[in-house]
């Protein structure tokens, strides 16, 4: 596996703005939106959308009302599991033969990746969402204040 990076970090990134803009009110974030804010363009960031989507991990509605919202709650969504979304089959390792390659450096290269994997399924996009409190980003309130005296 060893991340594609570009990928998996799109993906991740997509998750998490989606839980961190539209997760709590139950609405829908717009696919345009979202790739503006990670700085990317939106036909670059549609087929991560649809892996994610094809994954369960978003919802999408099409429509002027629509976009995307998560398919699970944010405590229930792996870091694992997203990046599973898109992962390409076509990231298999290398045809190495040589005996140092197949005795030395693909066994390593399957332990680098089974310790990636573990640490990936132990972190959630709730996780993330408490590191960004930590950092002082605040989200929009689920529901407008409403009160009466």
């Amino acid at each position: 596996m060893l991340l594609r990076r570009d990928r998996a970090l799109t993906a991740i990134a997509i998750m998490l703005d989606v839980a961190f803009h539209a997760g709590r009110t139950g609405e829908f974030a717009a696919g345009a939106e979202v790739a503006e804010r990670l700085g990317t363009a939106r036909r670059g960031a549609e087929p991560v959308f649809q892996a994610l989507s094809r994954g369960g991990l978003l919802e999408s509605v099409r429509g002027p009302r629509g976009g995307y919202r998560l398919g699970r709650r944010p405590r229930e969504l792996r870091l694992s599991d997203i990046v599973a979304c898109v992962q390409e089959e076509a990231d298999a390792p290398a045809d190495l033969t040589g005996r140092l390659q197949t005795s030395v450096l693909l066994p390593m290269w399957r332990e680098l990746d089974a310790e990636l994997r573990t640490r990936l399924a132990g972190i959630t996009i709730e996780d993330l969402l408490r590191r960004a409190q930590a950092a002082g980003l605040r989200r929009a309130a689920s529901e407008p204040l409403n009160f009466a005296i």
